[in-house]
């Protein structure tokens, strides 16, 4: 009897059929990169000149800016994310009737509400109510994004969490009851731990999203990195051009590089927890006692009898 599969295994013609699509497609993907390249040539975006700009020390320093405030962004929101993402998939996981609906229509109507206008919502909001809030100079447009990128980012991690929570055997639920613990301290000293050790790497993923989505700070003219690239590429001119695409290269490997640091984090984390060696150590095995050997000690206990008491004087 073959073993099922989901599909019918290709025979001789199908299987030149498709390594013939896929040398044509690769084919197609090749000229049309080499179009592009060949047509911005053709316009001079390519030429040396454009690519000199970013030895001058003020756009050195434009897109460093603009790096700083991008990195200072995420670490306010990662951090903020993933504390409301706890409280969240606690609240979801809770007892209380209202708090797990309010905890899970929070995190549906965040998830559902596309990122862009609720930052721009935000922005709007904080304009109206700017000197009751206190808000000066770029702060504005901060708040606006970290709150954004927050209330999306946190209810993402709440159901990442949730299921991480939920992946953890009821067995060690029932053992920690079983010693008395309350439901806060299984909660916090069993469950989430390993919870977040599960989904550590989908934690992470969501991480290198929210660095991802704070190039929405554009669109509020918060001075992040792409802000300050498309400024450094509409304020010089060379060779009667703009230097767009050289800019769009450069930032773009930056964002990359950044991705692949955070990736790089995660295998590392992930490493690290594999090898660490937690966890009650388990005792030496005794040697076995034979059943003659095992009634012998019974037999002279029970004729020993109890231990007497010290008297009295």
């Amino acid at each position: 009897m073959s073993a099922s599969v989901l599909y019918d295994s290709p025979g001789p013609k199908a299987r030149i059929r498709n390594r013939v699509y896929s040398v044509v497609g690769t084919l197609a993907v090749i000229g049309l990169i080499a179009f592009v390249f060949v047509r911005l040539n053709d316009k001079g975006q390519f030429a040396p000149e454009m690519w000199d700009i970013f030895n001058y020390k003020g756009v050195q320093n434009d897109i460093i800016d603009g790096l700083l405030t991008t990195l200072q962004v995420f670490a306010v929101a990662a951090v903020l994310s993933l504390a409301l993402g706890a409280l969240l998939a606690v609240g979801r996981l809770s007892e209380h009737k209202a708090v797990r609906w309010f905890a899970t229509s929070f995190i549906e109507l965040f998830r559902s509400v596309p990122l862009l206008i609720t930052i721009y919502a935000l922005w709007q909001l904080f304009l109206t109510y700017k000197s009751e809030l206190g808000f000066e100079g770029t702060q504005t447009e901060f708040w606006a994004l970290v709150i954004g990128l927050t209330v999306y980012n946190g209810s993402v991690q709440a159901e990442v969490l949730r299921a991480g929570i939920n992946s953890v055997p009821k067995g060690q639920r029932e053992a920690a009851y079983a010693l008395g613990m309350r439901k806060t301290q299984v909660m916090v000293t069993v469950l989430i731990p390993q919870g977040v050790r599960a989904m550590l790497p989908t934690i992470i993923s969501q991480l290198v999203v929210t660095l991802k989505d704070t190039s929405l700070g554009y669109v509020i003219t918060y001075e992040e990195l792409l802000y300050k690239a498309q400024q450094v590429a509409s304020n010089t001119v060379v060779n009667d051009d703009y230097p767009y695409v050289p800019v769009i290269i450069v930032v773009g490997v930056i964002y990359v590089a950044l991705c692949l640091a955070l990736s790089a984090l995660a295998t590392w984390i992930e490493r690290r927890g594999r090898r660490a060696k937690t966890g009650i150590a388990v005792a030496p095995a005794e040697q076995p006692v034979a059943a003659g050997d095992a009634l012998d000690v019974v037999d002279h206990a029970e004729i020993a009898g109890p231990v007497d008491a010290p008297k009295k004087n």
